[in-house]
């Protein structure tokens, strides 16, 4: 169910909505209605001219009652023959009633009116008329066919049978024929004789009801409405050239009008209340139907080029990385910046080999901070008092030069790597603070910390947390900010840490989480291989946000997405980012819920950075709305199910909140395994089995993810592991690899 090229994706096929709520509706619209009797006349009934006439004075002998009925069905027939627009019949000999010594009674023909959508089985062919080439040429057994007629929705048809007599015809002129009949009056028909076998009229044939259990309509417990957006895909398709400037807006809640639209709207078809089932008018219409548009918010802007972005090595040289590991495959052992040393390297020359343009600097970090220059400018020490003052390290970074393109410093670089030793305490925040600082002038740049340690300079203190609450309090709000300012600059910072060592990545990954870079724990001889990976994940956007509309009959569901308009701050973008965002029906009693077989509009505006260029693309989606449980299981995408629940729980559970997490889970959970058992698909059952895996740390191993044995508050601190596994967990995607096998807890 995906939408222009897979961009917007739904999980399910419909927008699905409980049955309770559409069985309100009914009740609601039909709980003032006064139910009229079926014994009294139609609204618009049109009085005869002249009255009735009058009933007779005294009960007539039977013989002569026989004798005038069939005096006026002669005069009847009389008239009928001399209208054009009927056919004649034959009379019908004199039966004999059933009973014997009963005398014979002759008994004419009787005519009736038929419903419009009666259709006679009796044995008799209808009369061959000139328009009518399927009728029967047997004139004694005429069989009349009547279908019933196609009326426009606007129809009336009180107006149709609507008529009045002619003052003096005895009410025995036919009614005006509606204009959609043929000249045939297929609405006469002879009855057939008391003597023959009763013919019964025949129904159209109702389709048969669907073989359904109880269980089957009960309402599901989870939520299959999802949306996922693949930011991935924004860039790496062709587009024509952008709409220049800015769209039309609603002043009310944003969502852009179409562009036929010129006179402002302050109620648009997603701000207003009431039925919002029906699609909306063209005056207050989102882009009409399904379509997606991009604009250029700032045309008179140039584009950067791929050149302008800087990657930065920040570097960790504390007395800590001389402990030394076992090389692989080798009986010699290596100190931890030694492993660091040759894989920057490796990078180095690789990025030289392919991408010469590329800009690449370097920072250290122990006791004191330095940046190193190269052929053109010296390196800068920062130590001391400096370090704890923001303010003169931010100004330090801004007048530090960037670094010239690669092929211009490979070999100014690669000396200073190689002469790098390891001393002293790890002023982890200030390095963190510079390199942030230095990549913010060119957005889309990226910053690569790898330590060993947590920082226990004064600014981002990491190791009086048992001491001191007041610091551990300061430090979290420094890298909390710190990750914010990145995000909103466009750069990347990504954390890589050495496996056997506790850097309080549960606060250091803030960095990471924030920004879209990864956090990652590699052993001494993968350091190489993480280090190319994070290379490689290239920042295709910056400064995304991700706006969702809904009719307000619907709204979001998330922690502070309550309304039917949400807005996610992503920030960076790379070639595998995936969001997903769930909603519901509008519980609200004040608020007509969607009714089901109606359809809804859904609006997705995707705000981002291009090369230094603001763009705004829109997709405007129309959905059709179900409370068919069966409809809706039959058309899950459990892929995209499953992505939203391990993004969601994650997601909670980064913040501490593992029993919210565990309740999310159990209920989407029982919905992918109804629809396991409902379709009976192989792949679904391998691809549920994987994911049980990768959620077995939430739903029953938290304790391996905190410090301490057992969770008893919602502010309990994670280990290294269980915060780089929650925060990949956040930010994977349906390409992801089993998180578990990757993560050995």
């Amino acid at each position: 169910f995906n939408i222009y090229g897979g961009l917007m994706e739904f999980a399910c096929g419909f927008v699905y909505v409980s049955p309770s709520l559409s069985q309100r509706e009914v009740q609601r619209s039909t709980a003032n209605v006064a139910k009229r009797s079926a014994l009294l006349p139609p609204v618009k009934h049109l009085r005869p001219r002249t009255p009735p006439p009058p009933p007779p004075t005294q009960p007539l002998d039977p013989k002569v009652k026989v004798q005038q009925s069939a005096a006026s069905s002669h005069k009847i027939s009389e008239q009928l023959e001399k209208s054009p627009k009927v056919f004649h019949r034959r009379p019908q000999p004199a039966f004999t009633p059933i009973g014997a010594g009963s005398p014979v009674v002759a008994h004419s023909q009787k005519t009736v009116l038929l419903p419009l959508y009666v259709k006679s089985t009796s044995n008799t062919d209808s009369y061959k008329h000139p328009e009518h080439p399927h009728a029967s040429s047997d004139t004694n057994n005429p069989t009349f066919d009547y279908n019933r007629p196609k009326y426009e929705p606007e129809s009336n048809m009180d107006n149709l049978y609507s008529y009045t007599f002619p003052e003096g015809s005895a009410g025995l002129t036919l009614p005006p024929r509606p204009s959609f009949m043929h000249l045939t009056p297929e609405y006469v028909m002879v009855l057939p004789s008391p003597v023959s076998t009763p013919t019964s009229l025949q129904m159209p044939p109702s389709p048969k009801p669907l073989m359904s259990t109880a269980k089957d309509k009960e309402p599901l417990l989870g939520n299959p409405n999802v949306v996922l957006i693949n930011l991935g895909k924004l860039l790496s398709e062709e587009r024509e050239w952008p709409t220049h400037g800015e769209p039309k807006l609603c002043s009310q809640c944003g969502s852009v009008l179409d562009s036929r639209q010129k006179d402002e709207v302050k109620a648009c078809y997603f701000c207003k209340f009431g039925d919002l089932t029906r699609p909306p008018s063209l005056s207050k219409c989102p882009l009409n139907g399904q379509k997606d548009e991009l604009f250029l918010l700032t045309p008179h802007e140039h584009p950067l080029s791929a050149s302008n972005s800087l990657l930065l090595f920040c570097i960790d040289s504390s007395g800590s990385m001389s402990i030394t590991s076992k090389e692989a495959g080798q009986n010699s052992h290596r100190s931890r910046l030694q492993f660091v040393q040759e894989a920057v390297l490796q990078c180095v020359q690789k990025l030289s080999d392919q991408q010469p343009e590329v800009r690449v600097g370097l920072i250290t970090f122990n006791y004191q901070v330095t940046m190193h220059g190269c052929n053109h400018f010296q390196s800068q020490l920062l130590s001391g008092s400096e370090l704890n003052d923001s303010s003169f390290l931010m100004e330090a970074a801004a007048g530090f030069p960037i670094p010239p393109p690669l092929s211009q410093t490979k070999d100014c670089l690669q000396r200073q790597i190689l002469g790098l030793s390891a001393n002293g305490e790890t002023a982890l925040g200030p390095a963190a603070l510079l390199a942030i600082a230095m990549a913010s002038r060119l957005p889309g740049s990226k910053v690569i910390i790898c330590t060993d340690g947590k920082a226990n300079a004064k600014l981002g203190n990491l190791e009086e947390e048992d001491n001191d609450a007041r610091a551990l309090l300061s430090s979290t709000i420094f890298y909390q900010d710190l990750g914010e300012s990145a995000a909103n600059q466009g750069v990347t910072v990504s954390v890589l840490s050495i496996k056997g060592t506790e850097c309080r990545l549960d606060e250091l990954g803030r960095l990471a989480d924030r920004t879209g870079g990864k956090v990652v724990i590699a052993s001494p001889n993968q350091l190489h291989s993480e280090f190319e990976e994070i290379i490689q994940d290239r920042t295709i956007a910056t400064h995304c946000a991700i706006t969702l509309l809904l009719p307000k009959s619907l709204r979001m569901k998330g922690e502070r997405e309550a309304g039917h308009k949400g807005t996610r701050e992503v920030g960076n973008v790379n070639n595998d980012t995936e969001v997903t965002i769930q909603f519901v029906a509008n519980e609200d009693i004040e608020v007509v819920a969607p009714a089901s077989g109606s359809r809804v509009f859904i609006q997705l505006q995707i705000r981002y950075k291009k090369n230094g260029q603001a763009l705004l693309r829109v997709i405007t989606a129309e959905r059709e709305v179900t409370d068919d449980s069966l409809a809706a299981l039959s058309s899950l995408s459990l892929a995209i199910v499953q992505l939203n629940l391990l993004q969601t729980t994650a997601a909670l559970a980064v913040r501490g909140r593992f029993l919210d997490a565990r309740k999310e889970g159990a209920l989407q959970q029982k919905l992918i395994e109804r629809a396991i058992e409902y379709n009976q698909s192989s792949e679904d059952e391998q691809t549920y089995q994987q994911w049980i895996k990768t959620m077995e740390p939430i739903n029953n191993n938290i304790h391996t993810l905190t410090r301490r044995s057992t969770v008893i508050s919602d502010s309990e601190p994670l280990t290294d592991a269980g915060a780089a596994l929650l925060i990949t967990m956040k930010h994977s995607n349906r390409k992801s690899i089993s998180l578990k096998d990757k993560h050995q807890l």
